[in-house]
């Protein structure tokens, strides 16, 4: 890689770090190409994203960002996870880690908060945006559907009353 690749991958990486809901960290050496590739399909799945940097570049990246606390997380052979939603890509990172031991979550940060392995966790935890979303519609729909059937009730039961006097007087 010559220095002007590296100056467009920090440049990448700081707007990446700049725009971003959430950051993990992980190491994964020892996973295999075949692990990698599933792991990167997950995650563009649930709307993230993974990348491998140089440790040096990443830290250079991290300078003038809020994440610039993360720092220290990169030492060794490490991935960046990243996503708008800030419990896409904690959830995948965690989940995939449970099922492949190489995977090791380090931690990471959301903002200027500092999340430890067990703060990815959590937050992983958490129902992702659409999940609240599809909640929430379903809680505002549910008392409009209940008003419709209360209305529709008094009409209904009218309806039947009449249906049973016809029904009678042809028995008659």
């Amino acid at each position: 890689m010559d220095r002007a690749e590296k100056q467009e991958l920090v440049s990448t990486l700081n707007d990446t770090f700049k725009s971003t809901g959430v950051v993990v960290v992980a190491h994964y050496a020892g996973l295999s190409v075949s692990d990698m590739t599933t792991l990167r399909g997950k995650m563009k799945e649930a709307g993230a994203q993974v990348k491998v940097a140089k440790n040096r570049l990443a830290k250079i990246a991290l300078e003038g960002t809020d994440l610039a606390h993360m720092t220290s997380l990169f030492e060794g052979q490490t991935l960046i996870a990243y996503s708008d939603d800030p419990v896409a890509a904690p959830k995948v990172a965690t989940e995939y880690a449970k099922t492949k031991d190489k995977l090791v979550v380090l931690g990471g940060g959301m903002g200027q908060t500092a999340l430890d392995a067990d703060g990815v966790k959590a937050l992983a935890s958490l129902p992702s945006l659409d999940e609240l979303r599809a909640k929430i519609v379903g809680m505002v729909q549910t008392p409009a559907s209940r008003i419709a059937q209360v209305v529709q009730a008094p009409g209904g039961q009218v309806a039947r009353v009449i249906q049973a006097y016809a029904d009678k007087g042809e028995a008659a």
